[in-house]
């Protein structure tokens, strides 16, 4: 499916989400959960996301504790198999890899863009520089338009990394201390890197969807190798949503639960007759959006339905 949602597509957000397991503890790991603020028996799921498209397309439950450190690299090597080439920027949090791996990511010459946690002596060292070191900026970024901020750029060493990395320290985006983003492209101005790091939060998004929609968190079963399966179905299930809101006009940007209550959840007859399948709709508010769509013209004739092409008949 990727190659085919997907077939230009070299900007990705990484993340890791845990799915809670709710019976007795057995010999899962414990992973940090958001929803109940502490740590608990988790499958550890590492998903992929395409800012442009908004559309999942990678991931992968079959992990466990010491596997986390090389997951990108994984995924990179899955996307080149894939698609013939290396994706060109990676946007993820601190937690993701450690410094080792971005070197890796690094002699691959892949852009990445990342969070670095704040270090008291980084911190005490940001807070004593002169203030015409700090570099004014206006950024636009959802929900914050014409947002004023203030940056130091400079190059640093981090352990395990080999070589220089570009470090941009950012005050003004709502946390009381500066963010630390950290690069490997030298070329991109600051305010290019804090405006693409900012798309990550689409993953966020996504995996909310997930959740919500599609009832990631609702896996319950211990063994690894069932969830992955389970989640690369909720992969493949978001990408049909995403096709579909590509299909129908002013709905690119809505979300599965607004593209399932107004055209999937719909009520109709079908009709077999001897050359063709009939969907008849019955009447809805959005029906000249589904026929404006013409879904149907499209499709390919049925194999195990004595290849019976479908179609459309709107009231």
């Amino acid at each position: 499916m990727a190659p085919l949602l997907l077939p230009e597509a070299s900007t990705f957000c990484l993340d890791f989400h845990p799915i809670p397991y709710r019976g007795d503890p057995t010999g899962l790991d414990a992973h940090y959960i958001t929803q109940r603020g502490q740590a608990g028996t988790s499958v550890l799921t590492f998903v992929a996301h395409e800012p442009d498209s908004r559309v999942l397309c990678y991931a992968n439950a079959n992990l466990t504790r010491a596997d986390q450190p090389g997951e990108l690299m994984r995924f990179v090597e899955f996307w080149h198999a894939i698609t013939g080439h290396d994706p060109q920027w990676l946007y993820f949090d601190s937690k993701l890899a450690p410094y080792a791996e971005l070197s890796r990511v690094n002699q691959r010459r892949i852009w990445f863009v990342t969070i670095r946690r704040r270090g008291a002596a980084i911190l005490r060292r940001l807070q004593a520089l002169p203030p015409t070191a700090w570099h004014r900026a206006v950024i636009d970024i959802p929900q914050r338009r014409h947002q004023h901020v203030r940056y130091v750029d400079e190059t640093t060493t981090l352990r395990g990394y080999t070589g220089t990395i570009r470090q941009v320290a950012v005050d003004g985006l709502g946390h009381p201390q500066p963010t630390l983003f950290v690069s490997n492209n030298f070329d991109a101005s600051a305010r290019d890197l804090i405006t693409r790091y900012t798309g990550r939060n689409g993953v966020e998004d996504s995996l909310g969807i997930s959740v919500n929609f599609f009832h990631l968190d609702c896996l319950a079963s211990e063994v690894r190798l069932n969830v992955d399966v389970d989640v690369a179905m909720t992969v493949l299930a978001h990408g049909c949503y995403r096709w579909l809101a590509t299909q129908l006009h002013g709905f690119d940007k809505a979300k599965p639960k607004q593209l399932y209550r107004k055209f999937v959840e719909t009520g109709g007859q079908l009709e077999i007759q001897a050359d063709r399948l009939v969907v008849r709709f019955d009447k809805r508010a959005h029906n000249p959006i589904l026929r404006e769509a013409a879904l149907d013209k499209a499709c390919p004739p049925i194999p195990w339905l004595h290849n019976l092409p479908i179609v459309f008949a709107y009231p």
